[in-house]
């Protein structure tokens, strides 16, 4: 037990990192950045501390296994990443943090409807609707009031799905380092993000990052 405790508190401390983006974010997007922006520096700048840390290995044993590389990288980056920051931006943020924050429950239906090893325990079961009921009472604080934003809630609810199906295709990538499936992530979540530019410019100066 004792030598699990510095996984619990380095998972306490993403959870709060994490938690803190969806803030954040927010204030990027009122500042006036768009959802892909945010998102193409967030990962760019993540891609290059990432390189420092990881072997430089560029690809993957196989064409499928690079295949899925580039799916994570779209469940678990840019389609993930510029839906929820659009839902941010257009909805409550306590409802999108609580959506997305749900993704391990949606995960789990969906594990159970299509991945045969998985099993509907109880332990299972019971986990999920604790954990999905517990980022409630944080989230919303005791005070739960319904305010629904059809079009935020729905793109929050496809990033949670985005996310779902992310958790459950890193299961065929458990051979390789971690560090060497973030990166390829990061860099294939940057790359199949770009096409939105060539709808939507960059428009945010740049200057204006670096002002206090």
């Amino acid at each position: 037990m004792k030598s699990q405790i510095g996984y619990h508190i380095l998972a306490t401390v993403i959870v709060l990192i994490w938690g803190v983006t969806f803030v954040n974010s927010k204030q990027l997007l009122m500042a006036g950045m768009q959802a892909h922006e945010i998102f193409t520096l967030r990962f760019l700048i993540a891609y290059i501390c990432i390189w420092t840390i990881s072997p430089r290995r560029l690809w993957a044993d196989s064409w499928r296994d690079e295949l899925r590389m580039i799916l994570l990288g779209l469940t678990g980056g840019s389609v993930y990443f510029v839906t929820e920051n659009i839902a941010v931006a257009i909805d409550y943020v306590t409802n999108v943090a609580f959506i997305v924050c749900a993704a391990p429950l949606l995960t789990t239906i969906i594990a159970l409807i299509f991945i045969r090893d998985v099993k509907a325990t109880r332990r299972l079961i019971i986990g999920s609707v604790l954990a999905t009921f517990g980022v409630g009472l944080v989230v919303f604080n005791g005070h739960f009031v319904l305010q629904l934003n059809p079009l935020g809630d729905a793109l929050a609810i496809s990033a949670a799905l985005c996310w779902a199906i992310y958790s459950i295709l890193l299961r065929d990538v458990t051979h390789y380092s971690a560090t060497f499936v973030t990166r390829k992530v990061f860099f294939y979540g940057v790359v199949t993000v770009l096409p939105i530019y060539f709808f939507r410019p960059w428009t945010f100066p740049l200057e204006d990052l670096a002002k206090p």
